[in-house]
């Protein structure tokens, strides 16, 4: 069962009508997305920098080390979000990981559709591997991580990367993921009502902001298509009242099948990206150290 906490909040939340129901509000999203929330912690540090060319904005705690470091990807359909919006959640990650946590701004659709951010995101990640956030210096351990569009991006990158040959990271996080373009989850009607952020009217607007002249079926738009054979550990987190529920839910389901290690975590009582509301609740400081505590799992050597 949900916390008092959390039952309260998301009966506050479900106040507001969710995105989408009374229409597509393209430049609020935006606005609303683009806002720079500073960490609550005045010990973490945030300073801009780029890596392969994307800009972004670097986020570390005293205690990180600046060689473990966690590439970001922020939500917003594709077509909204920005780095600077996740800095509390990026210096969240980066105190209980202790990583330096890269927040990356790849561009966004309708201006840049498919596949523009997410070679943003592949040349982000290349550039990860040797330079951190005081310069070039070599990585001793990588992690992907997103949420929503960014947790699509998360595990499309991973496709990328393996079918280009590049280096993989040591593990990845996909938070609610926005994973099959083609909108066939049953979620989208069991939760639609439930979803408290979402409503399923708002996702064909994202769609064909993103796609462009795409195919909704490409593995690389829609990961819940992919062939996961060779990827590395993964995490999945999404709230029991989402309605791309089942797109985590179905991603799991095909990693584990071509054999990749998969932690899937439903949050009980729990909606889109609960992990990033401020001040963070309950479910949320616990799935972070759930996220802290798969990474560093990664990072421990394995039996000789």
């Amino acid at each position: 069962m949900a916390s008092p906490e959390s039952q309260a909040y998301l009966q506050m939340l479900r106040e507001t009508p969710a995105f989408g129901r009374d229409g597509f509000d393209f430049e609020g999203l935006r606005l609303g997305m683009a806002t720079r929330r500073e960490p609550a912690d005045p010990t973490v540090r945030c300073h801009p920098g780029e890596l392969g060319g994307v800009p972004g904005e670097w986020v570390l705690t005293p205690t990180a080390d600046p060689d473990v470091r966690l590439l970001y990807l922020h939500g917003g359909g594709f077509v909204s979000g920005a780095g600077a919006y996740y800095l509390p959640l990026g210096g969240h990650l980066s105190a209980a990981a202790g990583c330096a946590v890269f927040l990356a701004d790849y561009r966004l659709a309708p201006e840049h559709p498919f596949p523009a951010g997410l070679e943003d995101c592949i040349r982000a990640h290349q550039a990860l591997t040797d330079t951190g956030p005081g310069g070039p210096a070599p990585a001793t351990a990588t992690f992907i991580a997103g949420d929503s569009a960014g947790g699509g991006l998360t595990l499309s990158t991973l496709l990328a990367l393996r079918d280009r040959g590049l280096p993989l990271p040591c593990g990845a996080i996909a938070l609610s993921p926005f994973a099959d373009l083609t909108l066939s989850g049953k979620s989208l009607v069991s939760q639609a009502e439930a979803d408290p952020i979402m409503h399923p009217n708002c996702l064909p607007g994202f769609v064909s902001r993103y796609i462009g002249d795409g195919d909704v079926r490409d593995p690389l738009a829609s990961p819940v298509f992919g062939d996961y054979t060779g990827l590395p550990p993964l995490l999945i987190q999404v709230g029991e009242h989402e309605i791309i529920l089942d797109d985590s839910l179905a991603v799991a389901a095909r990693a584990r099948a071509d054999g990749v290690e998969v932690t899937l975590e439903v949050w009980e009582g729990m909606f889109h990206v609960f992990q990033s509301h401020e001040p963070l609740l309950p479910e949320a400081r616990e799935a972070i150290e759930h996220m802290a505590a798969f990474m560093r799992g990664q990072q421990e050597p394995g039996p000789s």
